[in-house]
């Protein structure tokens, strides 16, 4: 179990930490607009965030095995560590195809959306009150980013707006694993 908890805490932190490269727009010329343009268009430009995505994205993926490890056995649970999972894998498939982002990237709210209903059903109430606070954070950014989408103004700002939101949401999963008290099992005979 001790193992368990190690690797979902180290590979979500690895996650969150690369899924958090777009900062380095800042620091790198992209020519990219953190105002107008969406962050999936850093994805056309130096290769260090299609690389960092990637990282991210696998290590979501193998986060998911720990995580369900970890678990209770009930299917809310197990639908929290499988959207951990698929979120890695729908990040890997945006860093492979960086032309479909925004598709994908709808995806992925779809996905985070999934996991944080999940989470809101089985975590317990002073940890279900955060969980459904992301809820209502994943879903008002989601929206702000389609508005800014088709009024055409800051896209960039709510698209990177959402990014932090999604960081800080599996950051906050993370942390939960990792102090959480161990799920009690019947003696093995």
């Amino acid at each position: 179990m001790r193992t368990a908890r190690i690797a979902s805490a180290l590979l979500m932190g690895m996650a969150v930490l690369a899924y958090s490269g777009w900062l380095l727009e800042f620091f790198v010329p992209t020519g990219v607009s953190p105002v107008r343009d969406p962050a999936e268009a850093l994805l056309a430009g130096p290769p260090v965030f299609r690389i960092l995505l990637a990282i991210s994205g696998v290590a979501f993926l193998l986060a998911g095995p720990p995580l369900h490890r970890l678990g209770p056995v009930q299917w809310q649970a197990r639908l929290s560590s499988i959207s951990v999972s698929v979120f890695g894998a729908v990040v890997v498939v945006q860093a492979a195809y960086p032309e479909r982002s925004g598709a994908i990237s709808s995806l992925l709210s779809t996905v985070l959306l999934v996991g944080v209903i999940s989470l809101a059903l089985w975590w317990p109430p002073g940890w279900r009150r955060l969980a459904v606070a992301g809820l209502v954070v994943v879903m008002a950014t989601w929206l702000a980013v389609v508005l800014a989408r088709q009024l055409g103004e800051f896209e960039g700002v709510f698209s990177r707006l959402q990014l932090v939101v999604r960081a800080v949401l599996f950051g906050a999963g993370g942390v939960y694993a990792f102090v959480k008290p161990a799920p009690r099992h019947a003696p093995r005979v």
